[in-house]
């Protein structure tokens, strides 16, 4: 049975049968299943890889469905978990791969947590923040990782091994600067994001079944409307770099999380208390449903106060949406669900 399901894929000769076994006996963590997550995830599942790890804070919103490939309009009205609807989605596709699903944001707390005991490590997020987390992860364990990102119709994408090529920190310095382009700022459209994920996937296959040889150890950049590809050839590790040479591994030095992240593509707020606690979120339901109308589920709560809504996680973080002012969303958090 098993031969016959990824007979197409076995009879490709790299891959082969030891290469599919290969593939069976993998472990890969995806941060982030949204446009391109749901892409590697769906395509990871589909090849046979046998864990797979699905980590992100968010819920899923009708604006998702245009290029978040594993949701329905179901999802987006219950405002589910992504990772809960991905991995109850990949299940259906595939049985026998063990899925994990995380409710989580990826910060220094729980990085080396979330990202170790895997093979491969998979961006999909939306920020660099997180992928300067993944990338110390990468580099302190040796675990090579997948960078992607995909905006409006253009997206870039490399895979980085610690020790073979330049990791992150070599390629862009110890701290990246803001005003750079996001989904929420120019858009995005669904074919770029599929190329992306699918080059991320191709050199994850590559590596996972040990054709090292054919790894394209460059950064690639594709425009799907503006007709445009380049490939560059990213090197050696710089000497000098402070992260792959000196082992400096800033992102995972304890440090105060930013209370407030405002969410790509949406007027939505993240808000996350110092530390994070345990809310009992049954108790929270009882207590809100008297001031909104309350949804929840072993995964969250959401309450609908009219203009706002609130998203409640076990671990107290929320997401505020319908505001884009931090302090407004600060001040709706400590009213509902108390600082």
């Amino acid at each position: 049975m098993q031969n016959e399901r990824y007979s197409r894929q076995i009879l490709f000769r790299p891959i082969g049968i030891e290469g599919q076994t290969k593939l069976s006996e993998a472990r890969v963590a995806i941060v982030g299943v949204g446009a391109l997550g749901t892409v590697l995830a769906t395509q990871l599942v589909r090849a046979g890889v046998g864990f797979v790890r699905l980590i992100d804070r968010d819920v899923i919103e009708p604006s998702n469905l245009q290029r978040q490939s594993l949701y329905d309009e179901v999802d987006a009205e219950e405002g589910q978990a992504k990772a809960v609807a991905a991995a109850e989605k990949l299940r259906d596709a595939n049985r026998d791969i063990a899925i994990e699903a995380v409710i989580e944001d990826v910060t220094w707390r729980n990085a080396e947590t979330l990202l170790t005991n895997v093979d491969v490590i998979l961006d999909g997020t939306d920020n660099f923040q997180v992928r300067y987390l993944i990338n110390d992860v990468s580099v302190k364990h040796n675990i090579p990782w997948s960078y992607g990102g995909a905006v409006s119709s253009y997206g870039t994408t490399s895979f980085f091994r610690p020790g073979k090529t330049p990791c992150l920190v070599c390629l862009f310095g110890a701290e990246l600067g803001g005003n750079h382009d996001t989904c929420d700022t120019v858009g995005v459209i669904a074919p770029v994001v599929s190329i992306i994920a699918s080059f991320q996937v191709a050199e994850t296959i590559k590596y996972l079944t040990g054709n090292v040889e054919a790894l394209n150890d460059a950064l690639i950049h594709i425009d799907v409307w503006g007709n445009e590809f380049r490939s560059v050839q990213m090197g050696n590790p710089r000497m000098n770099c402070s992260c792959c040479h000196d082992r400096q591994f800033d992102s995972l030095q304890p440090n105060s999380d930013s209370l407030t992240v405002s969410m790509c593509g949406r007027r939505t707020i993240q808000v996350s208390p110092s530390g994070g606690f345990h809310l009992k979120l049954d108790e929270m339901a009882s207590r809100l449903s008297q001031l909104g109308h309350v949804r929840h589920n072993a995964h969250l709560l959401r309450c609908d106060f009219g203009d706002t809504q609130i998203t409640l996680f076990a671990d107290g973080r929320a997401l505020i949406h319908g505001v884009e002012d931090e302090v407004i969303a600060r001040s709706l958090y400590a009213r509902y669900i108390g600082m």
